[in-house]
């Protein structure tokens, strides 16, 4: 499968200029991408405004990303601010041009900041396939949390949609680095550049990591800049089956 992380920078809390920049770039995704991931709430930036940002489920967002996946023909995920039920969640939703739909709500609220404690954290960990690939989905925060994204011989892709501040660029790069290698899998990391509106700043670091912890690619620092990478599924298992680390893997439960 061939993958493409659009890195870039978000305009604070401006959806249709977002969707805007948005479309220039996926113009320019290479040919025989089957999956564009996007960062974490790519059409807001991440702000604490919940009550007047967060959307129905099937509405502004969700249209714009429905109808972009036909016209493109490859499938198109990230994460923005969903209203339902009563609740505020931050969705990572996931639609092919087949129609096919995914939702995750991102388990581990960032509140230290103050822009997460209005929302409701997921209770689901998902995995879904596409295309022959497995994939499992996290949100930022989720990354720090290894337990809930551990592999359990169910998933090949584990994705990262952020917006992980510059000031711990460090801990991003060690933990997309360490999830692929406990996991013996691919992780997709996509963030953000630029400075959002509470003065925060971001510096991309988007990659590709293979399941030996390599970097297969990466974007450019501080820039905006599309990240393509094919994965072979046939290698990843051939790698597994030399190196059998998961038949050594201790049992857990995880108490929600």
């Amino acid at each position: 499968m061939k993958i493409s992380l659009i890195q870039y920078n978000i305009l604070w809390e401006d959806k249709q200029g977002n969707f805007e920049k948005l479309s220039e770039m996926l113009g320019r995704v290479p040919d025989g991408t089957e999956l564009v991931i996007l960062p974490e709430m790519f059409n807001t930036g991440f702000s604490p405004a919940a009550d007047t940002l967060a959307e129905n489920p099937r509405s502004l967002t969700f249209e714009w990303m429905q109808n972009t996946s036909r016209e493109k023909g490859f499938a198109i995920a990230g994460s923005y601010m969903v209203a339902e039920g009563g609740n505020h969640f931050n969705r990572w939703v996931f639609i092919s041009p087949e129609g096919g739909q995914i939702n995750y709500d991102k388990r581990h609220l960032f509140k230290q900041a103050g822009v997460e404690v209005n929302y409701t954290p997921g209770s689901e960990r998902v995995v879904f396939k596409y295309r022959g690939v497995r994939v499992c989905p996290n949100v930022c925060y989720d990354l720090r949390f290894p337990v809930w994204s551990r592999n359990r011989n169910d998933y090949d892709l584990l994705i990262n949609s952020s917006n992980w501040p510059e000031a711990r660029r460090d801990v991003w790069l060690t933990l997309l680095k360490a999830r692929a290698i406990e996991n013996q899998c691919f992780v997709a990391g996509v963030n953000r550049t630029g400075i959002d509106g509470m003065d925060i700043k971001y510096s991309g670091d988007s990659m590709m990591i293979g399941p030996k912890g390599e970097i297969m690619a990466s974007g450019e620092l501080y820039q905006e800049c599309i990240v393509s990478c094919e994965l072979s599924i046939e290698e990843l298992n051939e790698f597994r089956s030399k190196f059998p680390a998961a038949a050594d893997a201790d049992n857990f439960t995880i108490n929600l």
